[in-house]
């Protein structure tokens, strides 16, 4: 893998240095959660704040630097002298790519012929007016995906040049992209049952009467977009097809009391336990992804289980990955593509 000046990584061990000629911070700090945080030393030989820490199971590291300086002031930056960058909903990160991290091949395929168009569908029981961006191929098809986070799926993922990519190389068939805003995201999915009612009794009647289609959708999402994903697919089973869940936040006390202080916990806690309760579930395909440095891996791992257990065609993918957008975009192929194969052939 190539070197460059601030980062590099090789087959055993991760390195970053950051020059400081005259030593004008007191402090360097690596901030990647997986990592857990790990102090510079000040290699005074060589004037740089130096950092070495052991190789972890992923193939990409995204990260940020927070400098102290003499006064006490502290300072997050991106790593100056490492050009490469990851979006996010928080800003760019600093990335470092490992030696066998390679991007996915549809981001340099040619996309098919389609249109997008923006519709908006009121929903009584969110109270409120929803801005959907719609997708669609040059050619008629029935087939639609229903994506959660869906502006930020598209902004950061990169979902419609994927879809575009997949279709003009026939991948998949054609299909209707469909990005559902976030609005009230803590609340809406966080298996709240005013959502799940929305979802399945108001937006997706109305999507199928634009679209001009009487077929079950697909559904997609991550993290807690991942969770309402499946709490709507238990609360009106009929209206799915498949389910994409991308590491989902599907919280349980022996995994994740870490995450007791998020407002929706108890409500969260409830609903997967419910489902793992449950003998036999309204079983559809589902392809599932989680990233292997990431918090969601054990209760991703155990609700792959539940859900098998209940008769659902489960895949389960353990990308080489944190909880980002890259990561998530860089398992869409092969796992969603087989999914919309599984489920449309």
């Amino acid at each position: 893998m190539e070197r460059v000046a601030g980062a590099w990584c090789d087959g055993a061990a991760a390195w970053f240095r950051l020059p400081d000629q005259d030593q004008k911070l007191s402090g360097v700090r690596l901030l990647c959660a997986f990592l857990g945080f790990p102090e510079f030393r000040y290699a005074a030989g060589e004037r740089r704040w130096e950092l070495r820490v052991p190789r972890p199971d992923a193939a990409r590291i995204e990260y940020k630097l927070e400098l102290t300086h003499r006064d006490g002031r502290r300072e997050t930056i991106c790593d100056q002298g490492n050009p490469r960058r990851a979006p996010g909903g928080f800003g760019e990160s600093s990335v470092l790519w490992c030696p066998d991290y390679r991007e996915p091949d549809w981001l340099h395929l040619p996309p098919a012929g389609g249109d997008w168009r923006d519709l908006k569908l009121a929903s009584a029981a969110l109270r409120t007016e929803l801005a959907v961006r719609v997708w669609s191929p040059a050619t008629t098809t029935g087939h639609v995906l229903v994506v959660h986070d869906g502006p930020d799926y598209d902004k950061y993922a990169e979902l419609g040049r994927y879809a575009a990519a997949s279709v003009a190389a026939g991948r998949v068939p054609p299909f209707h992209l469909v990005l559902l805003p976030a609005g009230e995201r803590f609340e809406w999915y966080s298996a709240a049952p005013a959502y799940n009612r929305a979802l399945t009794s108001e937006i997706l009647p109305r999507l199928a009467a634009e679209l001009g289609t009487g077929e079950p959708v697909v559904a997609a999402g991550a993290s807690l977009g991942g969770l309402a994903t499946l709490a709507a697919q238990r609360h009106a089973p009929d209206r799915f097809a498949g389910l994409f869940l991308q590491s989902g936040s599907f919280f349980q006390p022996r995994f994740d009391s870490q995450e007791s202080g998020f407002a929706r916990y108890q409500r969260i806690i409830r609903f997967v336990a419910q489902v793992h309760r449950a003998s036999h579930g309204p079983a559809v395909p589902v392809a599932m992804t989680c990233g292997t440095v990431e918090e969601n891996l054990a209760n991703n791992r155990s609700m792959a289980g539940a859900l098998r257990g209940q008769g659902y065609e489960i895949t389960f993918a353990e990308n080489r990955d944190a909880h980002n957008w890259i990561g998530w975009r860089d398992a869409l192929d092969p796992h969603l593509t087989n999914l919309l194969q599984r489920v449309w052939s």
